[in-house]
């Protein structure tokens, strides 16, 4: 087999990138080793930031999200028994977030990959890659792979590592040429699927003396809301009775309002912490995503960043093609990180600023609440929360 780009990954990263190379007349072939079932039926977050709603839009495939899509133009910050609104509209000049979950972005991909009749390879066994390294050899970079028990091989002008943070990719460089920047924080989420309608038209972010707590939702109809707890958390210890009763208690207000409650659907822990390798290229292998950086949830960026990582990549393909221009490419990396350590920075001072740590006193809890009190109440730093939250410029 032979494509002009080689894509390792069906998520976002990997799907958004296969389809803008398609609308420059570039040619891609997207290996997966789950199956197409697993990719769009697996529940992911799902706040879409400004920038992707537009970019979905414009590729053509935000029908379905404009259609079933909740779309936001403020969150709420809740502590000390009262909720404070920032609206984003008001401080963004008119822009929103809409929620709509990562597996049904998925799903309007690949329907639109397969529609225009780009290969995605589902399931399949035994992914590597190799002749990547070297920018002037004449080996063609390479991904080996197995298909229904068939050795097959794709050659390549480039390969876009997409796989995520635990795929094939990012450790098929040699050793030494990246750099791993990390931060594991000493809570994680417990989270949950309600049938409930949600309890509010938009996001709660609770802090609370128990720890933190957040108010999301999928639907009209299935309510999405997490709880903080410690990684090892067992879930076993958490009837669905003690969930509600916690959510209760960290979600409570002076306000008058009410927390609706629905059979729990689906419940887990999610371990928290941020992470970004440098370089996010060697030779011909560039990474997008989660195979080259991490975010805790709570900014609700993870998704976002693949996607504004593959615009850039894209770009800098369809000008290698159209030209033969390199020096997109070459800035990939350079390009991306100054967006990615951005995201990073806000995601760690959310985090940060709602969550209890570890040996914390009663001076540290009074300062998070001044540091609540301060956003909520002054244009600057609401304005800073709302740029940031409905989502930085790509490039």
């Amino acid at each position: 087999m032979r494509t002009q780009v080689g894509i390792v990954g069906a998520g976002p990263a990997g799907l958004v990138l296969s389809h803008l190379l398609h609308r420059q007349g570039i040619e891609s072939v997207v290996i997966e080793a789950r199956s197409r079932e697993y990719c769009e039926e697996r529940v992911r977050a799902g706040v879409l930031e400004q920038g992707t709603v537009d970019l979905l839009e414009e590729i053509g495939v935000g029908e379905r999200m404009r259609r079933e899509g909740l779309t936001h133009y403020g969150v709420n910050l809740r502590f000390s028994g009262r909720t404070h609104h920032i609206d984003f509209r008001e401080l963004t000049g008119g822009r929103g977030i809409v929620i709509y979950a990562q597996h049904e972005v998925i799903k309007d991909l690949v329907k639109a990959r397969l529609a225009s009749k780009g290969q995605i390879l589902f399931d399949v066994e035994d992914v590597s890659i190799r002749d990547f390294g070297e920018t002037k050899s004449s080996a063609k970079p390479t991904i080996l792979f197995r298909k229904e028990g068939e050795a097959q091989q794709l050659t390549c002008d480039f390969i876009a590592g997409c796989d995520g943070s635990h795929g094939i990719c990012r450790p098929s460089i040699p050793d030494g040429v990246l750099t791993l920047f990390e931060r594991v924080y000493p809570f994680a989420w417990l989270g949950i699927l309600a049938e409930a309608p949600p309890s509010s038209e938009e996001l709660i972010y609770a802090y609370h003396e128990r720890g933190f707590a957040l108010l999301s939702m999928r639907s009209p109809q299935i309510s999405r809301l997490y709880l903080q707890c410690k990684p090892d958390e067992n879930l076993v210890e958490w009837s669905d009775e003690r969930i509600w009763e916690e959510l209760h208690t960290r979600l409570a207000t002076t306000e008058g309002w009410r927390l609706i409650e629905g059979p729990i659907i689906q419940k887990g822990v999610t371990g928290m912490r941020s992470s970004v390798v440098e370089p996010m290229q060697y030779g011909k292998l560039f990474i997008a995503g989660d195979a080259a950086h991490i975010v805790p949830p709570t900014g609700a960026k993870g998704l976002n960043l693949a996607v504004a990582d593959v615009r850039v990549l894209a770009r800098a393909f369809g000008e290698y093609y159209a030209s033969g221009r390199q020096d997109l490419l070459e800035a990939y990396s350079k390009t991306c990180l100054r967006r990615v350590w951005k995201v990073q920075r806000f995601s760690w001072w959310m985090t940060s600023m709602l969550h209890l740590w570890e040996n914390e006193n009663a001076f540290d809890h009074r300062r998070q609440l001044a540091e609540l009190d301060y956003v909520t109440s002054s244009r600057a730093a609401s304005q800073t929360l709302a740029e940031n939250y409905v989502g930085l410029p790509m490039e």
